[in-house]
């Protein structure tokens, strides 16, 4: 605050913004509404707002919303109280992603390609076009041609219709786990946080695997923050060495290909891990990147053998707001089913993707698997680089247009109601999916209502989402990577990458962690190898890609390595495998 008496402003602090993930919280804090918010300010009056009740998309914490409304579009949300899940506050995630739905890239009509050229349709013209494919596809070369990917952000609903539809056309290539790359990790049912999210205030040893929590579950790291400066041991084992806010007893920042044999030396020090973790409330957490890595069923079972040792709670950070909702649906290939890597890697003569932006969540390898197949049906409810490959489009609306059910990190099924009508033609997934299943004659698709599907799934949803949940994985051989000494990636998903609203939120986009996504990150010495200053370019090359991005320096990454985000449009064209970098020598202007 400058000035005094009837002087006083407030201000930014010394001409700079708060750079932090749960920010918008002050809004709320301000005892006399001084502090705004910058996207909602001047729009709307307070009693001209409509007050839904609501449940977060974008993270797997389930937080609690109100979603205000005037005249059919979100105008702000706000955080509703719940001690057990987001206390009473609200991540800038779920803050401002609102404003992605608003976006030019809307998809508010059918579409229907015909001699590789769009057209708009009617829904009864769409649905029987991708019926027909479908069917078409089952009957030339067997339901094992066809492949299902599903978004971890779909609804629990959704899921389950989708589930039913793929098995209805007989195949098990079906799969929610889009931005997994190992599949050896077999567990006795839905992999969940592994307590009550309440809990984790109560521990008294965290390992953390794989996670910049902050990054990952925002409001779950204020929870572990707070936690930790009163009593909680924190201990890391990850590829960076970010602030997470919070002391730590120790930390291991290893490159991305150490990064399973680092834990495994941690499980070998078996009295090192016992004096951290034995005899206590404890728990071994991994987070996304854990889940995003090639040796993931790896950590695990290195992190279950040490919470075998010392009795620590083994629990994941699920990837998405209904991952365990997907999984607890069926949303993973049974039997001889391929997985959502094996069905891009091996490519089908036709897919049904429902909400999964291949280009993003998957990379360019299962993009052109899609562009080159026979037939693929997507419903999303944008427009995108995958809906653009496809050969029928079919509107949905996101969560705010619609009835649905998520269930989060602790298991716990959350159903909510839409907000606001859908717009244009678009349509709520499950209502899609219903029509698509009655077109194709399938068993179980008469449902009339939301709650009509929800019985289909079960009478009793919280206890049936409690009963399926299981963190105990199958024991496997397996041998920990031995880094090459080449130039590394740090591929993880952006704060604000993760998810389709929330990549098309400006807001969001502008702020320190949405541009630092769109750049290529590395510490000083790996700068002063290539030979490149902070503010300059290079040009990266990977998996037959590339891209241009500005460099930034990041002093929490080991040597050798290079921090570039998954899930914006600037690093789509990157692959796997090997990268190189290049400076970008600049050309003086005459």
């Amino acid at each position: 605050m400058a000035g005094r008496g009837e002087h006083s402003e407030i201000l930014s602090f010394v001409g700079r913004t708060v750079d932090s993930e749960v920010s918008g919280n002050v809004i709320d804090l301000c005892p006399v509404g001084a502090l705004t918010s910058k996207p909602f300010r001047y729009s709307a009056r307070a009693w001209e707002l409509s007050r839904r009740k609501s449940v977060s998309a974008h993270d797997s914490l389930g937080s609690n919303l109100i979603v205000q409304a005037k005249q059919d579009r979100v105008m702000r949300v706000l955080p509703l109280d719940n001690e057990s899940i987001n206390e009473v506050w609200l991540s800038d995630r779920d803050r401002f992603a609102y404003l992605g739905l608003d976006s030019e890239e809307r998809l508010l009509h059918p579409m229907v390609k015909r001699a590789g050229v769009w057209q708009e349709a009617e829904w009864p013209e769409a649905l029987e076009a991708a019926a027909h494919g479908l069917k078409d596809v089952v009957a030339r070369h067997g339901a094992d041609a066809l492949g299902m990917l599903v978004s971890p952000q779909s609804t629990l609903e959704e899921a389950h219709l989708a589930v039913r539809l793929g098995r209805g056309l007989g195949t098990d290539n079906i799969d929610y786990r889009v931005r997994q790359s190992d599949f050896r990790l077999k567990t006795n049912g839905a992999p969940w946080l592994g307590m009550p999210i309440d809990q984790v205030s109560h521990l008294q040893a965290v390992l953390l695997v794989g996670s910049t929590l902050r990054k990952e579950q925002p409001l779950l790291a204020t929870r572990l923050r707070q936690a930790a400066k009163k009593r909680t041991a924190v201990a890391v084992v990850h590829v960076a060495d970010d602030d997470l806010l919070m002391p730590t007893v120790a930390r291991r920042i290893v490159s991305p290909a150490a990064l399973a044999a680092e834990l495994a030396a941690l499980a070998a020090e078996v009295e090192g891990a016992k004096a951290f973790l034995a005899n206590k409330r404890s728990a071994i957490l991994l987070g996304h990147y854990a889940q995003q890595h090639p040796d993931f069923a790896v950590l695990y079972a290195i992190a279950q053998e040490i919470g075998r040792v010392t009795g620590a709670t083994v629990g994941l950070l699920p990837d998405g707001a209904n991952a365990v909702g997907a999984h607890l649906a069926g949303a993973v290939p049974q039997g001889g089913g391929l997985d959502a890597r094996a069905m891009t890697d091996k490519p089908r003569r036709g897919y049904l993707v429902m909400g999964v932006e291949a280009e993003h969540d998957m990379g360019p390898r299962a993009l052109a698997a899609i562009g080159e197949s026979e037939f693929s049906v997507v419903l999303s409810a944008f427009r995108n680089a995958t809906t653009d490959k496809a050969h029928v489009i079919l509107p949905i609306v996101p969560f705010t247009e619609t009835a649905g059910t998520f269930v989060n990190m602790e298991g716990r099924a959350q159903s909510f109601n839409g907000v606001v009508k859908p717009q244009g033609d678009a349509r709520p997934g499950w209502k899609v999916l219903r029509m698509l299943g009655s077109l194709l004659g399938l068993q179980g698709f008469s449902a009339d209502t939301v709650e009509d599907v929800r019985k289909q799934v079960a009478p009793d949803l919280a206890a049936w989402a409690r009963a399926g949940l299981g963190n105990t994985a199958e024991a496997f051989k397996w041998n920990a990577r031995v880094p090459s000494g080449a130039m590394e990636r740090v591929a993880e998903f952006g704060i604000y990458a993760g998810d389709p609203v929330v990549r098309r939120s400006p807001a969001l986009a502008k702020t320190a962690d949405g541009k630092a996504s769109r750049a290529a990150r590395m510490n000083a010495a790996t700068m002063g190898r290539l030979g490149v200053a902070e503010g300059g370019q290079v040009r990266v090359r990977q998996g037959g890609g590339e891209a241009l991005l500005p460099v930034l320096r990041d002093k929490a990454l080991p040597d050798n390595t290079v921090r570039i985000a998954r899930g914006v449009a600037e690093t789509a064209a990157l692959g796997e495998g090997d990268v190189t970098l290049e400076r970008v020598r600049e050309t003086a202007v005459a």
